[in-house]
């Protein structure tokens, strides 16, 4: 069964976030002990136990440091036996080479309480703006209710976010999946058009009017005294000025990728190697990088584009729907002329103007590129020739 997240914020009194930062903080200890105890005492561990360390072992000791300590049995067990589950699928991942080695978890970034169903009390609505929820070792918790929850609820997960404490709800729902006839799109991703589309709709990440005042308070932070009251007041109000504008974008993201998995049957993309693509330009003493800042700018609006998330949207949306999404290789779609085939750098005369040199074809690069990127994805032949030489005339007609 699919899963769908609702997320409400909470308006949470000064005791009651004073103690939800304190079980953040137990549970990121739990956390980080049992990482240290996984990768610096596992011999000792197998040569004592004669097994490996587990979920398990690690959760009995858990229940003999409650009992001996006492401000660590004040928070629930249940988030830290969550946390304990966490560690052991990272190491999973670890081992099935899905993901790097586990690393600690660091104070203010991504502190989260998660709770079983099981573990929770019914939400109770109270009017037509607020819902209660009671937590275990917490008590009951008020959000605000902006929309119904469907489906069965699996997990509860109290965050904090620098625009303050939300609370999530996990939920499973029965779906069966439609049949699907639209037509494919290609989409080619990029910095000055965030989206352009085989149609020729081209779609760009509206700008944003936050990030000047969000570099006003970075540099206002870094001017007061170092770890001053003022100094994490106005770090404050950086981190939620670039959580707007995260939460902005995010948003147009949703937009688009809905409209786009309502209209077409199945998307193809690129397979881009986001990360190599942002990778710094600085390079190293013996040999310094060139374009540093220049380099530095365009990562940043890589980053900004957020690719990668626009890509798992669209994928699960257009499953949703009966839909796919195809990856292609992505290289000399930019510079292939969609008509003719005709594969020179010298097409391309700038960002926007594609003008084919053989056929006098003329179109927006961008929507050029995207078409090349359809055909990729729909002819079987037109795949292997996009990546490693021209395109026939025949095909083209």
């Amino acid at each position: 069964m699919p899963n769908r997240a609702y997320k409400y914020r909470i308006y949470a009194d000064p005791q009651t976030a004073e103690f939800f930062a304190r079980c953040c903080g137990v549970v990121r200890l739990v956390y980080n002990i049992a990482l240290e105890q996984r990768s610096s005492f596992w011999r000792q561990f197998r040569k004592a136990e004669g097994k490996t360390i587990s979920y398990p072992s690690q959760a009995r000791e858990l229940t003999a440091i409650r009992a001996e300590v006492p401000w660590v049995a004040q928070c629930p067990i249940d988030a830290q036996q969550q946390a304990l589950r966490d560690l052991n699928q990272a190491f999973r991942n670890f081992f099935a080479g899905r993901a790097g080695y586990p690393k600690p978890r660091r104070k203010f970034v991504n502190d989260a309480l998660r709770f079983p169903s099981s573990r929770v009390g019914a939400i109770a609505v109270l009017n037509a703006k607020w819902a209660r929820l009671r937590l275990p070792k917490i008590g009951d918790v008020k959000f605000r209710d902006t929309r119904p929850i469907s489906g069965a609820v699996g997990n509860v997960t109290v965050v904090r976010e620098a625009s303050g404490w939300h609370i999530a709800f996990s939920c499973a729902f029965e779906h069966e999946t439609p049949e699907n006839d639209n037509p494919p799109v290609g989409i080619d991703r990029g910095i000055v058009n965030t989206v352009a589309l085989s149609t020729g709709e081209m779609h760009a990440m509206p700008p944003t009017n936050l990030d000047d005042r969000h570099k006003q308070w970075q540099r206002t932070a870094a001017r007061r005294n170092s770890r001053s009251k003022r100094q994490a007041k106005a770090r404050g109000h950086a981190a939620r000025i670039a959580a707007k504008a995260a939460r902005q974008r995010l948003h147009w993201q949703h937009v688009t990728t809905t409209r786009i998995a309502r209209r077409f049957g199945a998307a193809v993309l690129e397979d881009l190697k986001i990360r190599n693509m942002s990778a710094s330009a600085k390079g190293t003493v013996e040999e310094p990088g060139k374009n540093v800042a220049r380099k530095a700018g365009l990562n940043r609006s890589i980053r900004a584009a957020a690719w990668y998330r626009f890509e798992r949207l669209l994928t699960y949306k257009l499953a949703f729907l009966g839909g796919t999404v195809v990856k292609v290789d992505p290289r000399y779609t930019s510079v292939t002329c969609s008509k003719c085939g005709s594969r020179d750098k010298a097409n391309r005369e700038n960002q926007a103007k594609f003008l084919c040199l053989s056929c006098g074809h003329a179109d927006h690069a961008d929507v050029n590129a995207a078409v090349n990127i359809l055909l990729a994805g729909t002819l079987p032949s037109a795949a292997s020739e996009t990546s490693g030489g021209s395109r026939g005339l025949e095909r083209a007609a």
